[in-house]
């Protein structure tokens, strides 16, 4: 059973930075894309980042480009999200989750597993 564990949120003055890490077990991710998304309240959940396990291809939304990285540690089977000069309008729950085609995409119904969620809080 696919288990996915994010952590590294926490609450952060703006223009700092949190590292965020999901922890996938249960299967090999090697044909997998995986993705950040995050909500805020009262708000439909976005697209921020993601990557495909085997090429490392990334793909960001437009709001994180340049500030946002995305990567994997494939010994570690963990997937990363440094997140830097964070805004106040990065605030919400941050979520990772897997698809099983190793493409990237931005719709959240296409992923197959997801996390629980980790909270961040940029204060202004």
């Amino acid at each position: 059973q696919v288990q996915l564990v994010e952590s590294g949120g926490g609450l952060v003055q703006a223009g700092g930075s949190l590292r965020l890490s999901c922890a996938a077990s249960g299967r090999t991710f090697s044909n997998y894309a995986m993705g950040w998304f995050r909500q805020a309240p009262g708000k439909a959940r976005e697209y921020v980042a993601g990557i495909s396990w085997n090429s490392g291809n990334t793909y960001y939304a437009d709001s994180v480009k340049g500030r946002f990285t995305i990567s994997r540690d494939s010994a570690k089977n963990t997937v990363y999200l440094q997140m830097n000069n964070l805004k106040p309008e990065d605030t919400g729950v941050y979520y990772c989750a897997a698809k099983r085609e190793w493409y990237i995409s931005t719709r959240a119904n296409e992923y197959d597993y997801w996390g629980q969620g980790t909270q961040v809080t940029v204060s202004s």
